[in-house]
């Protein structure tokens, strides 16, 4: 392609948005509010779970959905309390960029020249058609594209989805980080709910020729620990045990 009588815009004149950059600039701006950390109350206490135990204590135990042991043959051993870590994220990213392309237009074989935007043309043959009548000029560009991501995370302890119906609305205890270091409970790095918000929404297109823009927000993030009783039951004909878990806040069986 030539091109003639052309004065190019010069890098004083173009808009401000417009100023060329490079895909591997660092223009990501971010936007993260600070992390809350949510300990939910336990509303229910422990003798009603264990009124709830007796009830589906056979379940465990049954075979092909037939084969119940008798409710004698099965003894409480342990009930034990403890919290489900959960993380909570929500959060968009957005990106305005610009990428290359060519786009070709067809022209009468007998055309010698074309002119556009006082830009002179000459045109090629049409190599995936040399058997017709027609050439063609190829035209160099760039488009400008805007993509959105947005997402809610609800995930476990291992980053991995879990349901919101998984997480009752609870009051929260006064003193979150006093009863996570009385219970030991695994806390975690400061940045691990925003790195897999980013795993999941950042996705920077391979074609970017410039970015006008390039945004991560971050509006809600929380560590919510969710209580949960799990008691233990033995099967005295074989010696078998099994658990049942049931949630602390809503005293709902929990299916694994």
């Amino acid at each position: 392609m030539n091109e003639t009588n052309a004065e190019p815009i010069s890098q004083a004149d173009a808009p401000k948005e417009l100023e060329p950059q490079t895909a591997d600039n660092q223009l990501r701006r971010e936007n993260i509010v600070p992390r809350k950390t949510i300990v939910y109350e336990t509303r229910v206490d422990p003798t009603v779970i264990r009124l709830a135990g007796e009830k589906v204590k056979q379940q465990p135990f049954t075979k092909f959905g037939l084969l119940k042991p008798k409710s004698e043959e099965i003894q409480f051993v342990s009930l034990e309390k403890y919290y489900s870590p959960f993380i909570v994220i929500n959060g968009k990213y957005s990106i305005d960029y610009y990428r290359k392309g060519t786009y070709i237009v067809k022209v009468d074989n007998a055309v010698k020249e074309v002119i556009l935007l006082n830009n002179k043309f000459l045109p090629e043959p049409d190599s995936e058609h040399s058997y017709g009548t027609n050439s063609q000029i190829k035209l160099e560009g760039e488009e400008r594209i805007v993509n959105e991501a947005k997402a809610f995370l609800v995930l476990n302890s291992q980053g991995q989805d879990t349901l919101p119906k998984s997480l009752p609305a609870a009051p929260s205890e006064k003193n979150p980080q006093e009863i996570i270091e009385q219970n030991g409970l695994k806390q975690f790095d400061e940045n691990i709910d925003v790195d897999f918000l980013k795993q999941r929404i950042i996705k920077r297109p391979n074609n970017v020729s410039r970015i006008v823009s390039e945004n991560f927000e971050v509006t809600e993030r929380s560590i919510i620990y969710a209580p949960r009783y799990k008691l233990k039951y033995v099967n005295s004909k074989n010696a078998q045990e099994k658990t049942v878990e049931f949630d602390a806040v809503t005293s709902e069986k929990i299916h694994a």
